[in-house]
């Protein structure tokens, strides 16, 4: 299939949005966003204006032209004067620009010499100003993907625009408490040559955004946008993708599209969705650079490299886990959920690393299966670590103490301390001494069912091994 898209001369690219946790882009405001009733309402209008050229830009005109009245559902606590608009922002966050810096470097960018925060004009209500703040970072970088080289073509830092509530022919209406949130963005150069190499890319990109501490989690909080053509059309954007699975189908579904458009005559730029059936549909014009106009109310910042740390990538994360005895398959799952596999080994040294990570990762599945009930595992994780480690419950009582838990919401571990190995050790000698010639498998079997969830079986198989005198 890549010799087919490269004789169709496919080139594609990718953009990256992520959002950061902490504060507002420019002002102090939280970055959680709400989502009840509002504690007050307002109502604007918007025009586009001309950007730096001079011009004003076609996709802000094709939205003026709707003359659309925009409602703002606000909260007192997570939204103020900067989000109205009645307010010039603040200084720009040192978290979020810190966390900027750390993806350029680990996408070996070159990072500007100065960062001036632009105003990109944006008149479809999602913004109350009615333009985006956004600045360039890094450029020129690459990452690696399957051992190819994909060039990283900027990498930039801008505010959230508003979430849409509902849209109508007259109004549309937004919550506010989303404006403003820290929002990377990540622009690959048109080096993509498939459909399946564009949703490595995202993945790949996707893991380094998931490496910054910063990094919000769930849904909506990542976007991809990916830029097809093919020789003989022009440029499109797609955005809205619900998943990275549907990448291929999507950019498969576009490419045969412009097939046929080309053959009816010239093709325009412009803006698509796409859609939950692997289908596109018309969105608005491409926009332009005539939208973009430097923001006067923010200083130029001159970015200190020397204070930026180096990004623990989770793909290195993984590697050290492996290395520590956990499966690869694991060991990406537990990073990938966040969970401080490495932080509890310090803490617990006795506990084997592989309990640490089948703990937090599948024992609650397990749970859920039994109980269906969800557990919070980090709310119990160090009472269970460190009963483990001070030898007062065994590892194959963690589960059964988590059913317990889930029932209950009370983790009483008492009920699944360790027994008395001497006690245990008397009733091996008992069972060998009235099932002497039985399998060793079989005796462990008996022994486990009578201190279920009380002992360790690996202890408790060298005790066996040193009384048995049958055949195995």
């Amino acid at each position: 299939m890549a010799d087919y898209y490269a004789a169709l001369g496919f080139k594609c690219g990718i953009e990256i949005h992520q959002q950061l946790e902490g504060k507002k882009l420019f002002c102090a405001c939280p970055t959680r966003i709400r989502k009840d009733d509002p504690d007050f309402v307002f109502v604007r209008e918007l025009r586009a204006s001309a950007g730096e050229s001079g011009k004003v830009d076609k996709a802000a005109r094709h939205e003026q032209s709707k003359e659309k009245s925009f409602v703002y559902y606000g909260y007192y606590d997570t939204t103020c004067s900067v989000e109205f608009d009645d307010e010039p922002p603040h200084e720009i966050d040192q978290e979020a620009l810190q966390a900027c810096l750390q993806i350029c470097k680990a996408l070996h960018c070159d990072v500007v010499d100065q960062i001036q925060v632009m105003r990109k004009t944006v008149v479809d209500g999602s913004n109350v100003s009615g333009f985006q703040r956004t600045a360039l970072v890094g450029r020129d970088g690459f990452v690696e993907v399957d051992g190819k080289k994909i060039g990283i073509e900027s990498v930039c830092l801008e505010e959230e625009a508003c979430q849409i509530l509902k849209r109508s022919d007259t109004e549309d209406i937004y919550n506010l408490s989303r404006l403003g949130i820290p929002l990377l963005e990540i622009a690959t150069e048109p080096s993509i040559r498939s459909p399946e190499e564009c949703k490595a890319v995202a993945e790949k990109l996707g893991s380094v955004l998931r490496s910054i501490p910063q990094c919000k989690r769930g849904i909506g909080t990542i976007r991809q946008d990916v830029n097809v053509s093919i020789k003989g059309g022009t440029r499109v954007e797609i955005k809205g993708f619900q998943d990275l699975k549907s990448i291929p189908k999507v950019v498969a579904f576009e490419v045969e599209r412009h097939r046929k458009e080309i053959k009816k005559g010239k093709m325009e730029p412009h803006v698509r969705k796409a859609e939950a059936d692997g289908t596109t549909s018309y969105q608005r014009p491409m926009p332009g650079a005539a939208r973009m106009y430097p923001e006067t109310d923010v200083e130029v910042i001159t970015p200190r490299l020397i204070d930026v740390k180096k990004l623990d990538l989770l793909e290195d994360r993984v590697d050290r886990l492996v290395k520590l005895g956990i499966s690869k398959d694991l060991a990406k799952k537990v990073v990938s959920k966040g969970f401080d596999v490495e932080g509890y080994v310090k803490k617990y040294p006795t506990v084997k690393p592989l309990t640490i990570a089948e703990t937090l990762f599948s024992v609650p599945k397990e749970v859920r299966k039994k109980t269906g009930k969800e557990i919070v595992i980090a709310e119990v994780a160090d009472l269970l670590f460190s009963a483990v480690q001070k030898g007062k419950m065994p590892v194959g009582a963690i589960s059964d103490a988590l059913v317990e838990y889930a029932k209950s919401g009370k983790l009483d571990l008492s009920r699944f301390s360790m027994a008395d190995m001497k006690e245990v050790e008397e009733e091996i000698k008992r069972i060998l001494k009235k099932e002497g010639d039985a399998p060793i498998g079989a005796i462990m079997g008996k022994i486990m069912a009578i201190y279920r969830g009380k002992v360790d079986g690996q202890e408790v198989m060298k005790r066996i091994k040193k009384h048995y005198k049958g055949r195995r």
